[in-house]
C-alpha cells in the first residue's frame, strides 16, 4: 500500500506590522484622564490681554493648589508654561513627582504668571525669575493654613517684583470633582504619599529640605484628617 504523506505542521504566524483591524480598537486614557487633560488644554488655551495663549509663554511662574484652596507647590520655567506643567501632571518623570514630593492627585487648581523675558539677556532673564518665584512662594506661604509648601528646594530670599497679572483654573471637570474631593480618597492618598516619600528618605541620603517636606506631608494629613473626624461631631 502507498505509503500516506507525513504530516506538516503549519509554520507559526509572526506579528504582524500591520494596524490594527478596525474591530480592534486601541486602548485609550481613562475618561477621567482624558476630561482632566482637556481642562489643562482649555486652561492653557487663554488668551492674555495682548491676545497671546497663556500656554505658548516660554516663561512664566506657576502654583498649584489642592482641593481645599491650599497651595501646594510652586515653580518656574524657561522651557515654556504647558509643557513645564504637563510634565508634572501627566506623570512624567520630573524631580518633584519622581521624589514624591507632589501627588499630581492633589492638583485641583493651576495658577500662573505669564511672563514675556524674551529682550532680556539669559542672565536677567534667570535673575528675573528668580524674583519673580520667590515673590509668588512668599506670598502664597502667607495664604497657607499651615505657613508651608512642598518644595523641597524653597527659592533663596532675593528682592521681589511686582507680580504681572495672574490667571488661575481648576482642572477638574464637575462631573468627577465630588469624588477626587471627597476626604477619605485624599487622606488614603496622602498617607500613601507620605510612605513613598518615608522610604525614600530612609534609603539614600538626602537634603534637609526634603525631611522638612515630609514634615509638611504629615501636617497636611493631619490638618485633612481632623476636618474629617469633625464629620462625626
Amino acid at each position: 500500500m502507498p505509503r500516506k504523506p507525513l504530516a506538516t505542521k503549519k509554520p507559526a504566524s509572526l506579528p504582524s506590522n500591520e494596524p490594527p483591524g478596525p474591530d480592534i480598537k486601541p486602548v485609550q486614557l481613562a475618561a477621567d484622564v482624558a476630561a482632566i487633560r482637556k481642562e489643562i488644554r482649555k486652561f492653557f488655551d487663554t488668551l492674555d490681554k495682548s491676545g497671546q495663549k497663556i500656554g505658548s509663554a516660554k516663561f512664566g511662574i506657576y502654583a498649584f493648589y489642592d482641593y481645599d484652596g491650599e497651595p501646594i507647590y510652586i515653580g518656574q520655567t524657561y522651557e515654556g508654561l504647558s509643557s513645564r506643567i504637563g510634565r508634572h501632571l501627566t506623570n512624567q518623570r520630573t524631580d518633584a513627582v519622581a521624589m514624591n514630593v507632589l501627588d499630581p492627585f492633589e492638583v485641583a487648581e493651576i495658577r500662573v504668571w505669564p511672563l514675556d523675558l524674551g529682550e532680556l539677556k539669559k542672565t536677567d532673564q534667570n535673575s528675573y525669575l528668580n524674583r519673580a518665584e520667590y515673590t509668588v512662594f512668599q506670598m502664597l506661604l502667607s495664604e497657607s493654613a499651615i505657613g508651608a509648601i512642598l518644595n523641597e528646594k524653597p527659592p533663596r530670599p532675593t528682592r521681589t517684583v511686582k507680580l504681572t497679572d495672574s490667571y488661575r483654573m481648576r482642572i477638574i471637570p464637575s462631573e468627577i470633582y465630588p469624588h477626587r474631593k471627597h476626604p477619605d480618597i485624599r487622606i488614603a492618598r496622602r498617607a500613601n504619599t507620605i510612605a513613598m516619600l518615608a522610604r525614600v528618605i530612609s534609603e539614600r541620603k538626602v537634603s534637609r529640605g526634603l525631611r522638612q517636606t515630609l514634615l509638611t506631608q504629615a501636617r497636611r494629613l493631619e490638618m485633612l484628617a481632623a476636618a474629617r473626624l469633625k464629620d462625626y461631631s
